[in-house]
């Protein structure tokens, strides 16, 4: 019993002064980055193999890439110069397009990006890519899928060590990072707080200004996301905040965004 009490310990001392970089909030997270980019890798290949990516000569395929090479570096930069490189340490970061019309796109841990075509015609253009993709992007360095898979094993491991919960019940924790990052509709999401949100928001504005993308963009290009969906809201927006809600605080942070655009 000691030792289960001392692995379940562990992992809290480890990471308890973890901070969020752009917003500084302390986070907690119990699982490993080394555990998390292994199952990255795994379900991102599932993913693709059940998925068949546009090829590279695909002028959609380049429009993506190009964006998101753009928001890699800018991202990498700003972590180098705050001292948080850490945070993106064995990324290798990979871009991909599915011929899909939901409307939503998603980054793993490890950098692995998929944008579904589905959301392209409400991008617009190559700025407004760039809110979509600096928002998901942000959430990956936030390590916020982290957040709500410790939450999760919490929960429904039943009070098992973590330790156990990984080596006993597999399914569960491969489940469990399914639902963290929005693959396999079918299993159901694990919702991202408010302040998850929030705070990807900010840094994705962060990241696309650096990129050289007007972070002024971003109000409109969530405006359409929010018009598009109806009654109901594209997979993207299901556990969002309220449109005026995001559109305020956009605003509210964009004088601090605009610091770091160079046109």
């Amino acid at each position: 019993m000691m030792r289960r009490t001392f692995l379940m310990a562990m992992p809290l001392l480890v990471m308890a002064c973890a901070k969020v970089p752009i917003t500084g909030r302390s986070q907690l997270n119990l699982l490993p980055e080394s555990e998390m980019m292994a199952m990255s890798l795994s379900s991102y290949q599932d993913f693709l193999s059940q998925n068949a990516p546009l090829p590279a000569s695909d002028p959609k395929v380049a429009r993506v890439r190009a964006v998101g090479e753009k928001l890699a570096k800018a991202a990498t930069t700003y972590l180098d110069q705050a001292g948080a490189g850490d945070r993106v340490s064995g990324f290798q970061w990979d871009f991909n397009v599915v011929d899909e019309q939901t409307v939503n796109a998603w980054c793993m841990p490890g950098g692995k990006v998929v944008v579904y075509t589905g959301i392209l015609p409400l991008t617009q253009d190559d700025p407004g890519l760039a809110v979509v993709m600096g928002h998901e992007i942000a959430h990956a360095i936030a390590r916020h899928g982290n957040e709500r898979m410790s939450q999760g094993l919490m929960v429904q491991a039943g009070g098992l060590a973590l330790d156990v919960a990984l080596s006993q019940k597999p399914d569960l924790t491969h489940d469990l990072f399914l639902q963290s990052y929005g693959i396999g509709s079918q299993l159901g999401m694990l919702a991202y707080s408010r302040k998850h949100e929030s705070e990807a928001d900010k840094m994705g504005l962060v990241f696309m200004a650096m990129a050289g993308y007007d972070p002024r963009t971003a109000p409109s290009f969530w405006e359409r996301m929010a018009a598009q969906g109806g009654a109901k809201p594209p997979e993207l927006l299901s556990t969002h905040p309220s449109d005026e809600t995001r559109i305020r605080d956009l605003e509210a942070y964009m004088p601090e965004a605009l610091k770091y655009y160079k046109p």
